[in-house]
């Protein structure tokens, strides 16, 4: 499976999961107390100098982030027709900067350390019984590991499409990427089992 981590030697490389995260989620919370627009695209443009900084190519970097900012781009076009322009241009420079900021994060860190860290920061709430830590972590490292093959899965599907000369539409490209997707998990998901994982 492919991983979002560049491996280069930045200062973003350098410092802990622990501090991105913590980072990451109060810069969150920051974007959405902001009203500015002055101030979001400041965020914006912090952003994107931190993640075209982590390693990456221009060409690759925008790649990464196409389908978040057809995404953004597709909701906010849905707001205008119930929202101020105003408000749905604060939202969309929210969410890019967040878009940003967290490809920055997951560009300059190994799973691995994604892992551990989260596994840690969920010690607290298994020792409170409420979870085990250890499946946590391996849950988001899953997670954060999908994304480049489900991006890779939909590409393949759209260039199927295009080589059978068939009309690009999204029921035509989601079932089977859902379909892929379910039946990597299951396979994912018995690897897991046959190596007692989640029995240890």
């Amino acid at each position: 499976m492919q991983t979002l981590h560049v491996d280069a030697d930045t200062w973003m490389h350098r410092l802990t999961p622990r501090v991105k995260l913590v980072t990451l989620a109060a810069l969150g919370i920051l974007l959405f107390l902001a009203d500015s627009t002055a101030l979001l695209e400041l965020a914006n443009l912090i952003g994107a100098g931190l993640y075209f900084r982590s390693g990456l190519s221009v060409g690759e970097a925008l790649r990464r982030l196409r389908p978040i900012l057809i995404s953004i781009a597709v909701l906010s076009l849905l707001n205008l027709l119930f929202s101020p322009f105003h408000l749905v241009v604060v939202v969309a420079l929210r969410l890019t900067a967040l878009a940003l900021f967290a490809a920055a994060v997951t560009a300059t860190t190994s799973m691995a350390a994604f892992i551990d860290e989260i596994t840690v920061l969920a010690t607290p709430l298994e020792k409170m019984g409420l979870l085990r830590a250890a499946d946590i972590g391996l849950a988001v490292g899953l997670v954060l590991r999908f994304v480049p093959e489900i991006l890779d899965r939909y590409r393949a599907i759209r260039e199927a499409h295009e080589a059978r000369g068939i009309k690009i539409r999204l029921a035509t490209t989601l079932v089977p990427l859902i379909i892929l997707t379910l039946r990597d998990a299951d396979n994912i998901a018995a690897a897991i089992d046959a190596r007692g994982i989640r029995r240890h």
